[in-house]
């Protein structure tokens, strides 16, 4: 089966959002922040949600429950346990759920990211017969747990006509670094009711881009993010056009590209990224183009709110194997110190993408692109160590997990805080990249076309404190991979680290692996 990540990003999607309401670097100490998407139901049809918890720091939640109040609905939807969880209804439109085991809240990628997050069990929520078109109202969702930790959020409910897209086929291409990749994009209507507008969110690799700016479609950079289409769709229908994407010159070869469509109605996605703006998340740019229509068909305004009551195969994508030879090269950078005992310096080390090509192992398994390990110097002793590196067991060698993305031409740095303990004269200490690493998550990159400069010296002298980075990239500490995206809202916020409302607007892993400073990233 084709893994088609835009699943799980829309599972994901804007439920990050709420914890940046403010500009503020994190929710205070112990604050945890719940979240719940809005939902559009159509009568007769069920979805289940769940309760998305977010806080600045790991914690686990003992006797959680958490209690369900859509009494602005009670006649016309209903809530009911979906994962065996225990459950009472103290009165009508009210669910109170107990979650048998504790929730542990643990960090999003990327690491460092500074963002935990825990879910409860599921939830169904049914509209019932007595709902009519139209119908809206709250639901507010509320937590305690043990040692008086709670919180709240509102989210809507709505009741909409029930409709059901379907994509195209997947199809299969080839091309160079470079090379320009027409490649359909195709919506059928195979539901019996008539589809008024619809929109297209994609998931597509840094590797893909587009030059095209149209004006019904939101970009960043050369990346596609979604297309809203006013066309409508009668039972039965399907809609075609051709999208002229192209893969960047820096996309490693020989390898696999995929990019994904999701189609859903207006609707769903309103309530899958409406949380955006009260959030502060500066939205993507939109074509100033002609507009992209699908087929020559009439259009009209939405008469009512329509959801997708059979999703599941409402996503299209496209595989392209792209041939040549385009590798990359990571060269390690080391440091040079100096300093009397008790001295605390600063080792910048890392390593810098000499390209030509971009690494890119993002995925759903948030697997590094590679491991460095970083030897201290004799003397030494590490009073401050990054996140992402662990000390491996009975040794003065720390691993570090890279990030996901490595740009050809960018440097990924991290700073260890050094002690010197005592002076020796020209101790080494090495930065190896791409070293052996039997990791759960995967091992190191092996395929590095010059593996000559993967090694780079910790050099540490008596004299005057100082640090710099040596070797064969960019001296001293570099910038992480070349700063943020346009389209990730506050970098202060606890949603920096993740761009996670932005992920709904189907940048998507692209910006999972946004580079962080001074990170080496998981």
């Amino acid at each position: 089966m084709f893994k088609h990540p835009i699943r799980w990003l829309v599972g994901l999607g804007a439920v990050s959002a709420l914890v940046a309401a403010s500009a503020t670097p994190a929710v205070a100490a112990a604050t945890i922040e719940p979240y719940v998407q809005d939902t559009t139901l159509a009568v007769g049809s069920a979805k289940t949600t769940r309760v998305f918890l977010y806080a600045d720091e790991p914690t686990t939640l003992d006797d959680v429950s958490v209690r369900y109040d859509y009494r602005s609905l009670a006649d016309k939807v209903s809530i009911a346990p979906a994962d065996q969880q225990e459950c009472t209804t103290p009165e009508p439109g009210v669910l109170v759920c107990a979650e048998q085991f504790g929730v542990a809240l643990s960090e999003l990628p990327p690491l460092g990211s500074g963002i935990y997050r825990g879910v409860t069990k599921r939830v169904s929520m049914t509209a019932t017969q007595e709902a009519q078109l139209g119908d809206s109202g709250d639901l507010v969702v509320s937590f305690e747990a043990a040692g008086g930790k709670r919180g709240s959020y509102t989210s809507r409910i709505r009741v909409g006509e029930g409709v059901d897209l379907a994509g195209g086929p997947f199809t299969n291409f080839t091309a160079k670094p470079g090379g320009k990749v027409p490649v359909p994009l195709a919506v059928a209507n195979v539901g019996e009711k008539t589809v008024t507008g619809f929109v297209a969110v994609f998931d597509l690799p840094y590797s893909i881009r587009t030059k095209d700016r149209f004006s019904n479609c939101r970009y960043s950079d050369d990346h596609l993010l979604s297309c809203q289409f006013d066309e409508e769709i009668p039972a039965g229908g399907a809609l075609s056009a051709t999208l002229n994407l192209e893969l960047a010159k820096d996309t490693y070869a020989p390898t696999n590209q995929s990019g994904y469509a999701q189609f859903m109605t207006i609707a769903d996605y309103e309530d899958l990224t409406r949380v955006r703006e009260a959030v502060g998340a500066r939205a993507a740019v939109p074509g100033t183009g002609p507009k992209l229509t699908l087929a020559e068909a009439p259009s009209r305004a939405r008469q009512a709110d329509q959801t997708d009551v059979g999703p599941g195969y409402d996503y299209t994508g496209w595989i392209i194997k792209v041939t040549g030879s385009n590798g990359t090269d990571l060269a390690a950078i080391g440091a040079t110190l100096k300093g009397g005992v008790g001295t605390v310096v600063t080792a910048t080390v890392g390593f810098r993408n000499n390209g030509p090509a971009t690494l890119d192992n993002v995925s759903e398994e948030w697997e590094a692109a590679t491991h460095t390990l970083v030897e201290l110097p004799p003397g030494t002793t590490a009073v401050e160590v990054p996140d992402s590196c662990g000390l491996r067991p009975g040794t003065r060698t720390y691993q570090c997990a890279s990030e996901m993305l490595l740009v050809a031409g960018e440097t990924y740095t991290v700073e260890f805080r050094l002690r010197i303990d005592r002076v020796v004269p020209n101790a080494k200490g090495t930065v190896w990249v791409n070293a052996p690493c039997e990791c759960p998550g995967g091992g190191s990159f092996t395929a590095d076309i010059k593996p000559a400069n993967d090694r780079a010296t910790i050099l540490v002298n008596p004299g005057q404190a100082g640090g710099s980075g040596d070797g064969d990239g960019d001296e001293g500490g570099g910038n992480g991979g070349g700063g943020s995206l346009p389209i990730t809202g506050t970098p202060t916020s606890l949603l920096a680290g993740l761009g996670g409302l932005l992920l709904a607007t189907g940048l998507g892993t692209y910006l999972l692996a946004r580079r962080r400073s001074t990170h080496f990233v998981a």
